[in-house]
């Protein structure tokens, strides 16, 4: 037997740790794009290189299958060799003794069937499926198609005009998204490869910092079309659409049922997250780039819906999610339970609630949930704590929001599934009580929870706030003639809404659910542009704004620079903005650190990106 030696708890030659996360950053940025049969090649290759020998499956099969994998994505194959293929993925995941080739035989499949029609096309056409190949990540994975790589070349050379005005030509909520961006743009940053992904959503709030959005002149709308077009609903898509179409030389009549503009961002997101302010600043320049007149506290039900789409050309709804869900719970219709939404609905108009000395528990774990809980603490809460039935890892909030809440003395209690409402006499609510859960098998793509053979946890509360989804008020508009199901409007892939009248378009959180700003943003950018090619025309709009020339690559790795937020024990006692933004060498360095891959190494064969004859 050979000597060995000891060195801080492997053997010596067997610290592949740093090779392993290298090759896992490189599979973090997958670019958008990428041929699936490929992806699926690679995989298979390296689980193969993974294989211990020992079973007979895994060791021949996945190498054979790693061949005959190579000739679909070649375009070698035909019908029954993928025939071939399959039967022996079957086999090499019924029969292998381990995980790995179990696994991998299992993911091979499960790519045959998500990416169906990539492999027919391989087979059938000898080619890759038309517009496959590399795409810029920023850029395609934002839902608005934001040129991101632009937008950070002119923040580098101090043009934070020209940034805002970047953004602009596809999202005219810079301000918003510089804020409340959950920024998918990052999400395959190739940047990645080298550190870590760019802190593209820091360095547009540097830009709107730096610049207030409403400074910035917005393009020359065209000239007057004759046509108009009403939006119902001034959220984040809505705007969005007015804005577009009113660049576009279309009149548009703005119709919203509350007080002030701005939807969710203004009665959903609270202030300490995105001041009343900044929103403002977006809503001003929205509001100057064109032939558009608003109409607020001007609720549309079915009569005002059939004569907005018989008075006007078209029309886009966008009216949100804006309705609280409840639970099914005994005692939920005690006093002191609220919907966590109508209690941010209220803030939003300045409405603030009092909880001096009280005991507040939130249930729910979306940003929602965290939301309501950080607004608790700042309303005088004597404690405040969420009860989830999840972990803390499959909550559908953003990591940092957690943080941020539990530093400002937010009591998370996960694995607790409510089961009732305690009343006192009075019939005001004195309790939450939850069942302990477990957490089990995965559904859905997250471990499902599964009660515990556990006592009870009562949690005393003076206040409960329900935060478990949200729902649009779609009576009015079925009644119109719209089609809505569950509780969602159904339109075509082209936002056009399905039902009797015929010039109505629909998106944002109605048709797609409760998502995000950016989410809400690219819906309306679509909307404006089938709306214009519906009533006929195919309008280019004039946005005097370029990317600098790129300069080379800076490889070297950095830290990637954070937005900081204020001290957890000042911040917790007011509702002023919490984020600190970058300073200016912060924001250039992390510019700098941008690999420009709209002009490096993306986009080169974009098409059907290979055929083989």
């Amino acid at each position: 037997m050979s000597m060995l030696e000891f060195n801080g708890g492997v053997y010596a030659g067997g610290q592949l740790d740093d090779l392993a996360e290298r090759m896992q950053r490189r599979a973090q940025t997958t670019p958008p794009g990428m041929c699936p049969v490929e992806l699926a090649l690679a995989a298979i290759e390296q689980s193969a290189a993974q294989t211990c020998g020992k079973c007979v499956p895994c060791r021949e099969g996945l190498p054979l299958l790693a061949q005959k994998v190579r000739a679909i994505a070649e375009c070698r194959a035909a019908e029954r060799d993928y025939q071939e293929t399959l039967q022996l993925a079957r086999v090499i995941a019924d029969a292998s003794d381990c995980a790995i080739g179990w696994q991998a035989a299992r993911d091979f499949l499960y790519s045959t069937e998500a990416y169906a029609a990539e492999y027919a096309s391989h087979i059938d056409r000898r080619m890759c499926v038309q517009g496959t190949g590399q795409s810029v990540p920023c850029e395609t994975e934002c839902p608005a198609h934001v040129n991101v790589p632009g937008y950070i070349a002119l923040a580098a050379q101090g043009d934070l005009a020209g940034t805002i005005a970047m953004i602009r030509k596809d999202n005219p909520f810079p301000t918003a998204c510089g804020y409340v961006c959950e920024h998918p743009c990052e999400a395959h940053c190739r940047r990645r490869l080298i550190d870590a992904p760019i802190n593209i959503r820091g360095i547009k709030k540097y830009a709107v910092d730096g610049v207030a959005a409403d400074t910035v002149p917005t393009p020359e709308a065209l000239p007057a079309s004759g046509r108009s077009v009403a939006v119902v609903g001034a959220g984040p898509s809505g705007l969005t659409a007015a804005y577009f179409l009113a660049l576009m030389g279309h009149h548009v009549d703005v119709f919203e049922a509350r007080k002030q503009l701005g939807g969710m961002m203004r009665y959903g997101i609270p202030a300490y997250r995105f001041p009343r302010e900044k929103l403002d600043q977006d809503i001003r320049a929205i509001l100057g780039a064109g032939d558009i007149s608003v109409h607020t506290e001007t609720p549309v039900d079915a009569a005002k819906m059939e004569e907005l789409s018989a008075d006007h050309d078209a029309v886009y709804v966008a009216i949100g999610a804006q309705g609280g869900k409840m639970l099914d719970l005994p005692g939920a219709d005690a006093e002191g339970v609220m919907s966590a939404v109508d209690l941010l609905t209220r803030i939003g108009d300045g409405d603030y609630p009092d909880f001096t000395g009280k005991r507040v528990v939130v249930i729910g774990g979306g940003n929602v949930a965290m939301d309501c809980a950080r607004t608790s603490v700042r309303a005088g809460a004597a404690s405040v704590q969420v009860a989830y039935r999840r972990r803390i890892d499959d909550m559908t909030a953003l990591r940092t929001e957690i943080d941020s809440a539990m530093q400002e003395g937010v009591e998370i209690l996960m694995l607790q599934a409510p089961d009732h409402i305690e009343v006192g006499e009075a019939g005001h609510c004195t309790a939450l009580v939850t069942q302990p859960q477990f957490i089990g098998a995965v559904k859905r793509g997250r471990p499902a929870p599964q009660k515990a053979s556990k006592p009870p946890l009562r949690i005393p509360a003076d206040v409960i706030l329900v935060a478990v989804g949200q729902a649009i008020e779609s009576a009015p508009f079925e009644e119109a003639g719209m089609e809505a199901d569950r509780a969602r409007f159904t339109a075509t892939p082209q936002l056009k809404a399905a039902g009797s009248l015929p010039n109505v378009f629909v998106g944002g959180d109605c048709q797609l659910g409760p998502k995000t700003v950016i989410l809400a943003v690219g819906a309306g950018k679509v909307a404006a542009r089938n709306i214009d090619e519906f009533m006929g025309y195919h309008h280019t709009l004039n946005i005097d704004v370029e990317a600098p020339d790129p300069r080379p690559n800076d490889r070297q790795p950095y830290g990637r620079v954070e937005v900081h937020e204020r001290i957890a024990s000042e911040r917790r006692c007011d509702f002023a903005g919490v984020e600190l933004g970058m300073s200016e060498e912060e924001a250039l360095q992390e510019c700098g650190r941008c690999l420009r891959c709209d002009h490096y190494g993306s986009g080169a064969m974009l098409g059907g990106r290979k055929q083989y004859v």
